[in-house]
């Protein structure tokens, strides 16, 4: 077989999740949910058989990507494959379909949006994977690299093991932040939806002018968050507050992977801090985190990380401060 013969396989293109049923009682790599084809809602649904076994699939979107220069993206995510050749066969015919709605640029791996997983390891160092890290096999690494996409974003996570480490000019956001009547507090869990609400809130101005930003609904972003509730230490979630409004939030919870491995549960994950864009919040972002730190040590924690930050992201003024990088992603791309 050439390496372009892909005769061999079975395509099936799905846009129903009852057209799922049938590829999740075959043998091979583990069907797509259907709740996960609901709500993510691509546009197409691509799967590759080979005698009755489901050996490769992945979502495309193309309809409501954002706008990146002068191209038109097309996305592919929830992907998974059995071996090279099926991934050679699934990259050659996603990128075929997204040219034919005229796509110029495709971009992988992203599960629809930059609200869902995306992006793969590419540097795992030697730390272990941590809690609600996404994680893949390195061969995906060299199956999109061999379909000829390359590096379009970098992203890191780092640790921080001095959590005592500190900066006198944060003393000095502190004091204006009091003078602005923005308090901070913990997460109320007894008003869950009430308090997500409101970080859903600055997270929507907040994040808008990220990298392939697009909307997300309050729904979804109140349903991504409710798995992890169980999981959450409300200290550690931290809400700067002006009046009745949140302005800014840091998202933080421990590392349960740690328990999984029979350790000590000493680390914490920073995943997420947002502030509403206005001058008089400067340095609210880096106080934040600063506070987390705090937290975290009067808690008993050891240590930190900061997770799954973009390289172009101001965040990284705040964790070059005090982390050291573990662990390196990339976000791919391909002109079609």
């Amino acid at each position: 077989m050439g390496k372009g013969d892909f005769s061999m396989y079975d395509y099936r293109l799905i846009d129903r999740e009852s057209e799922l049923e049938i590829l999740a009682s075959l043998d091979g790599i583990p069907a797509l949910s259907g709740t996960e084809l609901k709500q993510h809602q691509p546009d197409l649904h691509l799967a590759i058989l080979h005698n009755q076994t489901l050996v490769a699939r992945c979502s495309l979107w193309w309809k409501n990507t954002p706008n990146y220069g002068q191209e038109t993206l097309g996305f592919i995510g929830h992907y998974a494959v059995q071996d090279r050749q099926s991934a050679k066969a699934l990259f050659s015919r996603s990128l075929e379909i997204l040219g034919q709605h005229h796509c110029t640029l495709a971009v992988a791996p992203i599960d629809g949006n930059t609200w869902r997983n995306y992006r793969w390891i590419t540097d795992r160092g030697e730390h272990p994977v941590f809690f609600l890290e996404p994680d893949n096999p390195p061969d995906y690494v060299e199956e999109i690299l061999g379909a000829g996409f390359s590096p379009l974003a970098g992203y890191y996570s780092a640790l921080v093991t001095d959590l005592n480490q500190g900066d006198r000019r944060l003393e000095r956001v502190g004091d204006r932040l009091k003078k602005l009547d923005i308090t901070l507090r913990p997460l109320n869990l007894d008003k869950w939806e009430e308090e997500l609400r409101q970080i859903y809130h600055v997270s929507r101005i907040a994040f808008a002018r990220n990298f392939l930003y697009t909307p997300l609904s309050e729904s979804e972003f109140i349903e991504q968050y409710n798995p992890v509730r169980s999981y959450i230490n409300p200290e550690l979630v931290v809400l700067a507050q002006q009046g009745n409004a949140i302005v800014g939030f840091l998202f933080a919870l421990p590392d349960f992977c740690l328990r999984q491995r029979n350790l000590r549960v000493e680390t914490v994950i920073l995943k997420t801090v947002a502030i509403l864009p206005r001058k008089d919040y400067a340095g609210l972002g880096s106080f934040l985190v600063w506070q987390c730190h705090q937290i975290a040590q009067k808690l008993g924690y050891k240590s930190v990380i900061h997770a799954l930050m973009y390289q172009g992201n101001s965040s990284l003024n705040i964790s070059h401060r005090y982390a050291q990088p573990i662990r390196q992603y990339t976000l791919f791309a391909k002109a079609i």
